[in-house]
């Protein structure tokens, strides 16, 4: 016996055998227990979702000898006829090929005739869109007011090219692109009846490369198994799709977390040799940052079995959610500019590069994070401030209705660990910045001093930007942040800015920020001032000097201060 491809042998026969496409099979079962039956139905979807199948399960229940149902046996001869193809009464119509009016004329000719062995006579006409609008004009008032017999199902990959009055006399169904642990799902359970041995991962490659369509991963899967000699393993078929093995790219985030650019260039260097498609490569960091991302966010969505699970654990615990989102980024937009690259293996590298400028701070032997020293600096700042001796105060989170800012964590919280200065080492009354205690005084100027010896950036800087030292005596330190600003106090940017406070006070520090109006000066507005004040002095500058002046006085000019930048 010859052998059947997969995507023929296990095509469905009956509803209930029909993966992912739940909401037409309720419908239509509905309908058929229901003896509501349409004249005209229309199935719409991507290839190899199940059109066609649906119209010949649709054609059993219409004509099966034991009645118009919803399950239909699949034993009588009117069921096997339409499974085998040759049931004289269904005609299955390939509109790409039967496009002119004159076919469709003759098609539709001997709709008027009762069927000749079912109970219906079913018009199937697939990619019903490649019709000419004159075949559409011919079949329209057939397909309107059909004889009681005749029952048209049409299917089409572009319902937008039909016309809008064939759609408003057909019932349309649209069916959903499966997805791909829907499709490994159902490769699992075929190799499972076909004993043939196969991995999860090599399944979750030929789910993903299938686009969403179920018969192309069957054609995928017959592939694999004789490439395989009998059985699927990942490493089989990524060499069978050419897709890049995730090695490679957890070794690149390796090298970038030891920034070690060399090694990344010779990671690629491998992959070209290998003839990787560079392309797949950078859509397969996407995927892996995608996953990175919500192991970090949101670790509960993440299944159990997910393949390199402590992998993808271990770069999110590394990588910082905000580092994540750049670097999905910088994949998404180098797969995009890669045809614009002299060639893939340069485009690859520049986002590899891309990567590596913009890589997150990385360890000293200190074990304190450092971005590298600048070009032409030959005498860094120090790693760490020095040591100061501290005592252990306990310090409990401000209530809510203090005007403390609302986080998740906040409420109800703990009572925390602050380190202050000895009362030996600072005189009395002084606070964490060791020069005011309360509200009066310089304490701005000393919040201006510590949030610029942070090495801190992004929102965590922008936060502490917006702040005023608002308490530090008594054990209680706390900031305040105005109202204005709030969307700012977001716990991973508390976070960062209590870790770096701890950094550079060498001991553990926590942090509390209310929500009221700032009495004085942030670190934003003193910028702002300073930007302003050097803006007015640029434009002073610019009206006093004589050239200017006699240009104005000559050609009656007027000078633009938004042209105007200090220098």
């Amino acid at each position: 016996m010859s052998y059947q491809v997969l995507a023929r042998k296990w095509r469905p026969r009956t509803f209930e055998s029909l993966v992912g496409q739940e909401h037409v099979v309720r419908a239509l079962t509905h309908a058929l227990s229901e003896q509501r039956l349409h004249h005209a139905y229309l199935f719409t979807g991507t290839r190899g979702v199940g059109k066609t199948t649906l119209a010949r399960i649709l054609a059993k229940s219409f004509n099966c000898e034991t009645g118009i149902t919803a399950k239909p046996c699949g034993v009588c001869s009117a069921c096997t006829e339409i499974d085998a193809g040759r049931f004289v009464d269904l005609l299955e119509v390939d509109a790409a090929t039967n496009t002119k009016v004159d076919e469709m004329r003759q098609l539709l000719e001997n709709a008027v005739y009762a069927p000749t062995r079912g109970r219906f006579k079913v018009y199937v006409i697939d990619e019903v869109h490649m019709l000419s609008n004159s075949a559409f004009n011919a079949m329209l008032k057939t397909l309107e007011e059909p004889p009681e017999h005749v029952k048209f199902v049409l299917a089409t990959t572009d319902p937008q090219k039909i016309p809008v009055t064939v759609l408003s006399r057909c019932l349309q169904f649209n069916l959903k692109q499966m997805t791909p642990p829907l499709i490994a799902g159902h490769l699992k359970h075929i190799l499972e009846v076909e004993s043939i041995p196969a991995d999860a991962a090599s399944l979750n490659l030929l789910a993903r490369s299938a686009s969403g369509s179920m018969r192309d991963a069957l054609s995928l899967l017959d592939q694999a198994i004789a490439h395989g000699a009998g059985r699927v393993d990942e490493a089989q078929v990524r060499a069978m799709l050419g897709t890049v093995d995730l090695d490679y790219l957890f070794d690149v985030f390796d090298a970038l977390l030891a920034s070690n650019a060399a090694r990344m260039l010779q990671i690629a260097d491998d992959m070209s040799t290998r003839s990787l498609s560079f392309d797949a490569a950078l859509q397969e960091m996407a995927s892996l940052l995608t996953r990175v991302q919500v192991m970090q966010l949101a670790p509960q969505a993440i299944a159990d079995d997910l393949p390199d699970r402590a992998r993808v654990e271990r770069l999110a615990a590394d990588f910082d959610p905000e580092f994540v989102q750049l670097a999905y980024q910088i994949a998404v937009h180098g797969r995009k500019e890669l045809p614009l690259a002299p060639d893939d293996l340069a485009g690859f590298v520049m986002t590899l590069l891309r990567l590596y400028a913009f890589r997150p701070e990385s360890p000293n032997s200190s074990g304190e994070l450092k971005r590298p020293a600048a070009k032409g600096n030959s005498n860094p700042a120090p790693a760490t401030k020095p040591a100061v001796s501290a005592r252990a105060v306990t310090v409990a989170t401000a209530p809510a209705d203090e005007g403390c800012a609302e986080t998740p964590e906040m409420p109800g919280a703990e009572p925390q660990v602050i380190s202050l200065p000895t009362p030996d080492e600072s005189q009395a009354g002084q606070g964490l910045t060791g020069k005011q205690s309360d509200r009066g005084g310089d304490r701005d100027t000393d919040w201006h001093e510590i949030l610029s010896a942070l090495k801190i950036g992004g929102m965590a800087r922008e936060l502490g930007q917006h702040c005023v030292l608002a308490e530090s005596n008594a054990g209680r330190v706390v900031l305040s942040l105005a109202p204005a600003h709030r969307h700012l106090a977001m716990k991973a940017a508390q976070d960062k800015l209590q870790q770096a406070l701890g950094d550079y006070f060498g001991r553990a520090v926590h942090l509390a920020i209310n929500v009221e109006e700032t009495g004085g000066d942030t670190p934003a507005a003193a910028a702002q001032r300073k930007r302003q004040e050097r803006q007015s002095q640029a434009i002073e500058a610019v009206e006093q000097d004589d050239f200017v002046r006699g240009v104005i006085d000559t050609f009656d000019a007027k000078l633009i201060d938004s042209s105007i930048k200090p220098l």
